[in-house]
């Protein structure tokens, strides 16, 4: 019996759709941002971040975002490089040593005898984007660890712009990294004026 050059051209073609099917689209990574500036050079004051707490729908790998109403987008392929609460606190310590010119920062939990001069803990109610706008819902208190001593406690809604057209992943991070940038100006804003009235 003859070997029929079609029947092998048609197993070949089989393969090759067969692996093609099979092939993973490749993971796209990102990491939210603190703005860039110069280094802080001081150690005063003492900062600690955190606990930082997130709503459990943003508690996953996959970037989430609003697409319509109630409707959210979780991406498949686009993935946070690190969990998102420990990016808020990455981000928000960061950005916060910056505005008050301060290496002094720690992350909850620490230990009592190292407690900073201000504690900042946020609770991210929401954060999503959607096609015209990012929008950061969260609580945020300012709090003096050595003396048990509330300076703030505060629910912000801030804001931030999209560019024109259907919002895509690799808009996200720096949207959510500006709004957090927004939040720590606040935050940076009342620890100053509080330093400022310290006898």
């Amino acid at each position: 019996m003859k070997n029929n050059p079609m029947r092998y051209l048609g197993a070949i073609t089989l393969i090759a759709l067969l692996a093609g099917c099979g092939t993973t689209p490749q993971n796209n990574y990102y990491l939210l941002s603190a703005q860039e500036s110069p280094s802080p050079s001081g150690q005063s004051p003492a900062l600690g971040i955190g606990p930082i707490e997130i709503p459990e729908y943003l508690n996953r790998n996959g970037l989430v975002y609003n697409r319509d109403g109630n409707q959210l987008h979780i991406a498949a392929y686009e993935r946070w490089a690190e969990p998102i609460a420990n990016g808020v606190e990455r981000v928000m310590g960061l950005n916060l040593a910056i505005m008050l010119d301060t290496e002094n920062v720690q992350t909850f939990p620490w230990y009592r005898s190292e407690e900073p001069d201000y504690g900042i803990q946020v609770t991210v109610i929401a954060l999503d984007a959607n096609d015209s706008q990012a929008t950061l819902v969260a609580e945020w208190v300012v709090q003096k660890p050595k003396s048990d001593q509330f300076l703030i406690r505060r629910l912000t809604r801030l804001y931030h712009d999209m560019p024109t057209g259907e919002v895509t992943p690799e808009q996200i991070a720096p949207a959510y990294s500006a709004l957090l940038y927004q939040l720590s100006q606040l935050i940076a804003d009342k620890i100053s004026k509080d330093l400022a009235t310290a006898p």
